[in-house]
């Protein structure tokens, strides 16, 4: 396919996929906001020729679509599948081509190519200061890199089959770094890059990283791939590019030679220095902690480089569609290494990490008449203890068995959960673990708690499609407001401690109790403005499980303890936002209206419909 960015945005802007913005356009929030609004109006990929500032050009949204990323890589996509597909060792094909000559990987397009030890030809050494600076968010930090293929080689088995390419944001400005000698280097827990520096530490070296951005889109998608056991993310580039994953050394650092820009340097043990905040995917600031500070080598760039960057906020962006190809790519790969299960989907709406629901399998006791949650329940611990879904905080899981289920029809799913779950019996609590280290609603970075609601068998109750009239009468909780069947939304005093909290939830709680049982409405969810969260389902579950900690937020009508089980008559969820929060993405009124420049009539982005 591509042997460069530039031969990839020629291709898409012959087939009217991308537009060119010639108009002066200021890093500072301006190519965020434009980037944005494009986004959402399903609009083409952007490429910025006059970015104030900088000499280089830059463009986003290159993946902005899944049609879009499926037609970047329409030639190469089926046999990377295939390849995915050989899931026990894909590099056995390696080493019996012709067996597996329908692969693709008899080619010897996969495996990475050495082109000595120099830079590739004109490659001109650069500052950080001389890079596109791209300000998201009205709060971040300073200028990020939001498309890196961060490398890294093990250091007790360097080479380039040992390393690691991940996608881990990159400060470039701003807080306590030196300018052009220092950047920030965050990454979250259960990441490659996190192995090598440990192992760096303990021999008591620094640990080489080289940070990649641009060159083949497919070199970008590497970077986020969970590819199978022994197929590395350099062998998964070079299969999707059609092309070899040429690389060299200079100084002792990989260099991509397809790259547009090179960043090496070193990270030292223990030397960390306070990073963000960042505009993040769970549409909030990250907040300032100390990440590893990355001491800067030496910056290079290709001849007339170009800088794509993507916009981080609040779902669904850019990153909805890269998850949407990584799926079709991979399957439900989770599906294949946990036995029964049939389907995981981490909800986007929701941030991604927060909120899972899964489909599993129920055989063990199909002698019984009682059906109730059991291999579910093996399934859950399985899920809640894997790679990246480890770090969920909900997961809502069911078996189908007289009707297909689908995950991803998301008020069908939980309808049905909600119809089926013993309140009393199918709620179960993981305490004082690890959550996303995105995720502020825990008790501390990376900490918090997780809940499964397991449901399996008869239809237990109907479920309210209007607001029970018991909910319209509550002192102190008003503007009660249907969210979806069997989910109503209330709004309360705005949220000061924990203790107050729980004098209100028992207030509340008791005053639904005092009205008889309520069984059509077994989730309430008590929030700031309830017209906003039922306005639509985006809007509840962003809001319900971003902002709230199962171990502190749950809350029961009529709940008690069993032998240390915890059970209640209806679920209320405390979405309320909480002083410990971090802030919402909030864009910035006066860019907005500047931007409007760009897409009035005759300027390069007055074609583009906003909705």
């Amino acid at each position: 396919m591509y042997k460069n960015l530039e031969e990839c945005i020629l291709d898409l802007e012959k087939n009217g996929h991308l537009i060119r913005v010639h108009e002066e356009v200021d890093p500072y929030l301006e190519m965020a906001a434009l980037h944005l609004k494009v986004h959402e109006a399903r609009g083409p990929a952007l490429l910025f020729e006059n970015v104030k500032g900088t000499k280089f050009r830059a463009v986003s949204n290159l993946f902005g679509t899944v049609e879009r990323s499926k037609f970047l890589f329409r030639n190469t996509l089926d046999a990377v599948q295939n390849v995915i597909s050989l899931r026990e060792d894909p590099m056995k094909a390696l080493k019996n081509p012709f067996k597996h000559i329908g692969t693709g990987l008899a080619a010897s397009k996969a495996l990475p190519l050495k082109k000595g030890n120099s830079l590739p030809v004109a490659t001109q050494e650069i500052n950080i200061s001389d890079l596109p600076l791209i300000k998201h968010w009205p709060d971040d930090g300073g200028a990020f890199v939001t498309l890196p293929q961060v490398y890294t080689e093990d250091p007790e088995k360097p080479g380039i089959m040992n390393a690691n390419l991940g996608m881990y944001r990159i400060q470039l400005t701003g807080n306590e770094y030196e300018v052009d000698k220092e950047i920030g280097l965050h990454y979250q827990i259960h990441r490659g890059i996190g192995v090598h520096q440990e192992k760096a530490n303990k021999l008591g070296k620094p640990l080489k990283v080289s940070i990649f951005i641009g060159g083949p889109p497919a070199h970008t998608l590497a970077a986020v791939m969970p590819l199978p056991e022994g197929l590395s993310e350099m062998t998964f580039a070079g299969l999707l590019s059609g092309r070899r994953f040429r690389y060299s050394y200079q100084d002792g650092y990989c260099i991509s030679n397809d790259a547009d820009f090179v960043i090496t340097g070193e990270i030292y043990p223990n030397d960390t220095k306070p990073e963000g905040p960042f505009g993040d995917h769970l549409g909030y600031y990250s907040l300032i902690h100390p990440f590893p500070v990355m001491k800067v080598h030496k910056v290079y760039a290709k001849p007339n480089a170009i800088w794509p960057f993507t916009v981080v906020g609040r779902p669904p962006q850019e990153d909805t569609a890269f998850g949407d190809l990584i799926h079709e790519m991979t399957g439900d790969a989770i599906s294949q290494e946990i036995p029964g299960v049939k389907e995981v989907h981490a909800v986007d709406a929701a941030g991604v990490h927060p909120l899972l629901f899964a489909i599993g399998s129920e055989r063990y006791t199909p002698y019984q008449q009682v059906k109730q949650p059991t291999e579910l329940l093996t399934i859950a611990n399985r899920i809640l203890g894997t790679g990246q879904v480890s770090l969920a905080k909900y997961l809502f899981i069911t078996a189908e068995e007289n009707q297909p289920l689908d995950t991803h029809k998301e008020v069908d799913f939980l309808t049905y959960i909600l119809e089926r779950m013993d309140l009393r019996r199918d709620i179960h609590f993981y305490t004082n673990t690890t959550i996303d280290t995105l995720d502020y609603s825990g008790t501390g970075l990376n900490s918090g708690s997780k809940v499964v609601f397991a449901a399996y068998g008869d239809k237990k109750r109907e479920l309210c499609k209007e607001v029970p009239s018991e909910l319209n009468e509550l002192r102190g909780f008003e503007h009660a407001r249907l969210v979806m069947p069997g989910v109503v939304a209330v709004q309360g005093p705005n949220f000061s401690t924990y203790e107050k909290a729980q004098q209100e939830l028992a207030a509340l709680s008791k005053s639904i109790q005092s009205k008889g049982s309520l069984t059509s409405c077994p989730m309430i969810i008590l929030c700031d403005d309830s017209q906003f969260v039922s306005e639509t389902l985006k809007n509840f579950m962003w809001v319900t499980f971003t902002r709230s900690n199962p171990s502190h937020d749950i809350y029961g009508v009529n709940s008690y303890y069993e032998n240390k089980h915890w059970a209640c008559d209806n679920i209320i969820i405390d979405a309320r936002i909480k002083p410990h929060h971090a802030p919402p993405l909030i864009p910035d009124p006066t860019v907005e209206k500047n931007i409007e420049r760009f897409f009035t009539k005759g300027a390069s982005l007055g074609g583009i419909k906003l909705d």
